[in-house]
């Protein structure tokens, strides 16, 4: 019988967004690897996804091609990234429930819980230990997807986005 997690991944429009945030994913590897030292962003929907930076269409363009290709080559890791809004998420969790936990039942007064201080920093310390390795488990479960299956480029479209270079990749399938 499939878990509630493995019924909310494979609902269509939420597969959709886990294979276009894979392949957002996977751009950002290839062209940070391609061009060092230039910042790069991704927000993807099910639409597509943004990539914010300073490149050309043309850079832009390679740079979607290959990582679909590759994903399709079974490159699957490439869905994965250490700077990706889930594992931010993720340690922000962790760390504001391990502080929670630190403080609960504290007394009213601050000196009560001043001298909490130091367990809620050990707890929030050991809880972005244990969160690195729970978003990197989230996006592979949950957010993103390695495998594209039938996703195809539709545009790549350059605009300006509150004052960044930004490229519009519309996906279907």
């Amino acid at each position: 019988m499939p878990t509630l997690i493995e019924n909310l991944v494979n609902q269509p429009g939420f597969s959709r967004i886990r294979r276009n945030h894979g392949l957002e994913h996977a751009a950002i590897h290839i062209l940070s690897k391609k061009h060092p030292g230039k910042p790069l962003a991704g927000h993807s929907d099910r639409g597509g996804f943004w990539l914010f930076g300073d490149l050309s269409s043309e850079q832009i363009q390679a740079g979607v091609d290959e990582a679909l290709a590759r994903l399709r080559a079974g490159e699957s890791g490439l869905a994965i990234h250490p700077n990706c809004g889930t594992n931010l998420v993720t340690s922000g969790m962790m760390a504001g429930m391990a502080g929670a936990l630190a403080m609960s039942g504290v007394g009213p007064r601050s000196r009560d819980k001043a001298e909490r201080l130091p367990l809620a920093a050990f707890l929030a310390t050991l809880a972005l230990i244990a969160a690195k390795p729970a978003g990197t488990r989230i996006q592979q479960r949950i957010t993103t997807s390695g495998d594209p299956g039938d996703l195809e480029i539709v545009d790549i479209t350059p605009s300006q986005r509150k004052g960044l270079k930004a490229h519009r990749v519309t996906t279907q399938g």
